[in-house]
């Protein structure tokens, strides 16, 4: 069942920012450990390159650069903010929050911080979150913003072995600052969906509390990030168009309305196949996928900095994001551009 949650309020994203790390990794790199060509990789995926952190980076060094940019395009200060949400799947740490470790380096002394991890699908609750945190402050919150973050550091978890991830998965960061817009501006509404009987087509099985670290989970890579790459399209391909024509019916408004469609960048060809099922015949796919690759919860957020920088979307146009991820979460956010 999703749940659909109506905007409260005229809140919407006032600034954008993204971060890729500095070191390049081609198909022939990836292909050559993995066993496959690079013309295997583009073929099936879309993707030419990725990034991957150097060895003195984590997820907060990609989230402080991409939120630092998001800042500067929303025209707001550190001490601006009343909530810094991270949404990742690999963390500096498995505690603290790394949204704690952010909010230190930005100095952002005033604002709570937390993280999110809905796996690829985390940017969208998270922006969900923070949408409803600073509606649910009111005036009393002046215009106090909130720093939305998905970064990830992939190359760490997976097998450079696996042909099925290894040639997916790059590292990077997006970062939106979200708060008050002119009326007629800004989040519609979202809707979320959770089927946790498929839980087991993503996952990291060791270091959790179920299968805790130990030379046994080592030595078996039970470390590594694992999918049911099959079966986890064949989710995408039964549930997001089912998502995104519930999403639209909720909020009143039709597929020819949408102007601009930013997915989680899961893979290219994957996505090029399916975006004609969803009906948004009069929208801009935006795909720069080929570039990074798939970036887990800085996915949409990368991508959508990646319009902006392109001019786009313009004032009025209304714009559509959908996640979809591990547990297996779908999630989509509908928002009226503007501030």
């Amino acid at each position: 069942m999703t749940v659909y949650a109506p905007a409260l309020g005229a809140l919407g994203i006032l600034g954008t920012g993204s971060h890729l790390p500095e070191r390049v990794v081609d198909n022939e790199t990836v292909g050559a450990a993995a066993s496959v060509s690079a013309e295997w990789i583009e073929r099936r995926t879309g993707i030419v390159e990725r990034r991957y952190a150097a060895d003195d980076e984590a997820a907060s060094d990609l989230a402080a650069e991409a939120a630092v940019r998001a800042l500067a395009d929303a025209g707001a200060r550190p001490e601006d903010l009343a909530w810094i949400i991270v949404a990742t799947s690999t963390p500096d740490h498995p505690q603290p929050a790394t949204a704690a470790l952010l909010q230190h380096r930005l100095g952002a002394h005033r604002a709570a911080a937390f993280d999110v991890n809905a796996v690829c699908a985390g940017f969208v609750a998270a922006l969900h979150t923070g949408a409803r945190l600073l509606a649910a402050e009111g005036d009393a919150g002046g215009r106090r913003l909130a720093l939305v973050v998905g970064t990830e550091v992939y190359s760490r978890i997976i097998d450079r072995t696996d042909r099925r991830t290894a040639p997916l998965f790059g590292d990077g960061a997006g970062a939106v600052v979200i708060g008050p817009v002119r009326e007629g501006r800004g989040f519609l509404g979202t809707g979320m969906r959770t089927d946790g009987a498929l839980h087991g087509l993503i996952g990291v099985h060791a270091g959790g509390s179920r299968q805790p670290a130990s030379e046994k989970t080592v030595a078996g890579g039970d470390h590594h990030f694992r999918m049911r790459g099959r079966e986890v399209r064949e989710f995408v391909e039964r549930e997001l168009p089912g998502a995104v024509a519930g999403t639209l019916a909720e909020f009143g408004v039709t597929a020819a309305d949408v102007d601009h469609f930013v997915p989680h960048q899961a893979n290219g060809e994957m996505l090029r196949a399916i975006v004609g099922s969803l009906g948004l015949t009069a929208a801009r796919v935006h795909l720069p996928v080929d570039r990074h690759g798939n970036t887990g919860a800085a996915s949409i957020p990368l991508a959508l900095d990646h319009a902006r920088r392109q001019g786009v979307p313009r004032d009025g146009e209304l714009v559509l994001l959908a996640g979809f991820g591990g547990g297996m979460t779908l999630g989509t956010v509908l928002l009226r551009w503007g501030r």
